[in-house]
């Protein structure tokens, strides 16, 4: 289980998002306010405030909010949930969609630092359930799908 640190908005796409003390999400919609809310897949995004320490790490001076991610958290590995798990964050019920994403156009913190953890550690869910989402609620798996494995060869007699 793991911890929320911090829940960020914007009003518009590209830019750092802004920590607010709490944000409304809404069911197939995302967070009310925010610019990357809408009926599509990538409703939320969500980094890992481990992520954040590797870029300060490298000398960065970042914070939550400054990836655009909308929740920050701690203590539960992101990149290791298959797409398709739900997390229990808050009041909330979210479905992984989406791992990482593709940068068409460097950001700020790339140019700064020469790589960014967004694309690669980020993660993106649409909400299932809508709720609030604070600073230090609980982010729990509640179901992990099973990642796809190829079938192994096996006979089977068939009985008639």
């Amino acid at each position: 289980m793991g911890s929320v640190v911090a829940v960020c908005v914007s009003k518009t796409k590209g830019e750092r998002k802004t920590p607010v003390s709490a944000v409304e999400l809404l069911a197939e919609h995302g967070i009310v306010g925010d610019a990357h809310a809408g009926p599509w897949h990538r409703q939320v995004s969500l980094l890992a405030l481990e992520s954040i320490a590797k870029m300060q790490q490298m000398g960065l001076e970042v914070t939550t909010g400054d990836f655009a991610e909308n929740i920050t958290t701690a203590g539960i590995e992101l990149t290791q949930l298959p797409i398709g798990t739900c997390l229990e964050v808050g009041q909330t019920l979210l479905e992984v969609t989406q791992i990482g994403k593709e940068c068409h156009n460097r950001c700020a913190i790339y140019y700064q630092a020469g790589d960014c953890v967004m694309p690669k550690e980020g993660i993106f869910a649409r909400v299932l359930r809508s709720g609030t989402v604070m600073p230090n609620d609980s982010v729990t798996v509640v179901r992990m799908t099973m990642p796809l494995v190829a079938p192994q060869t096996q006979s089977f007699q068939i009985l008639r």
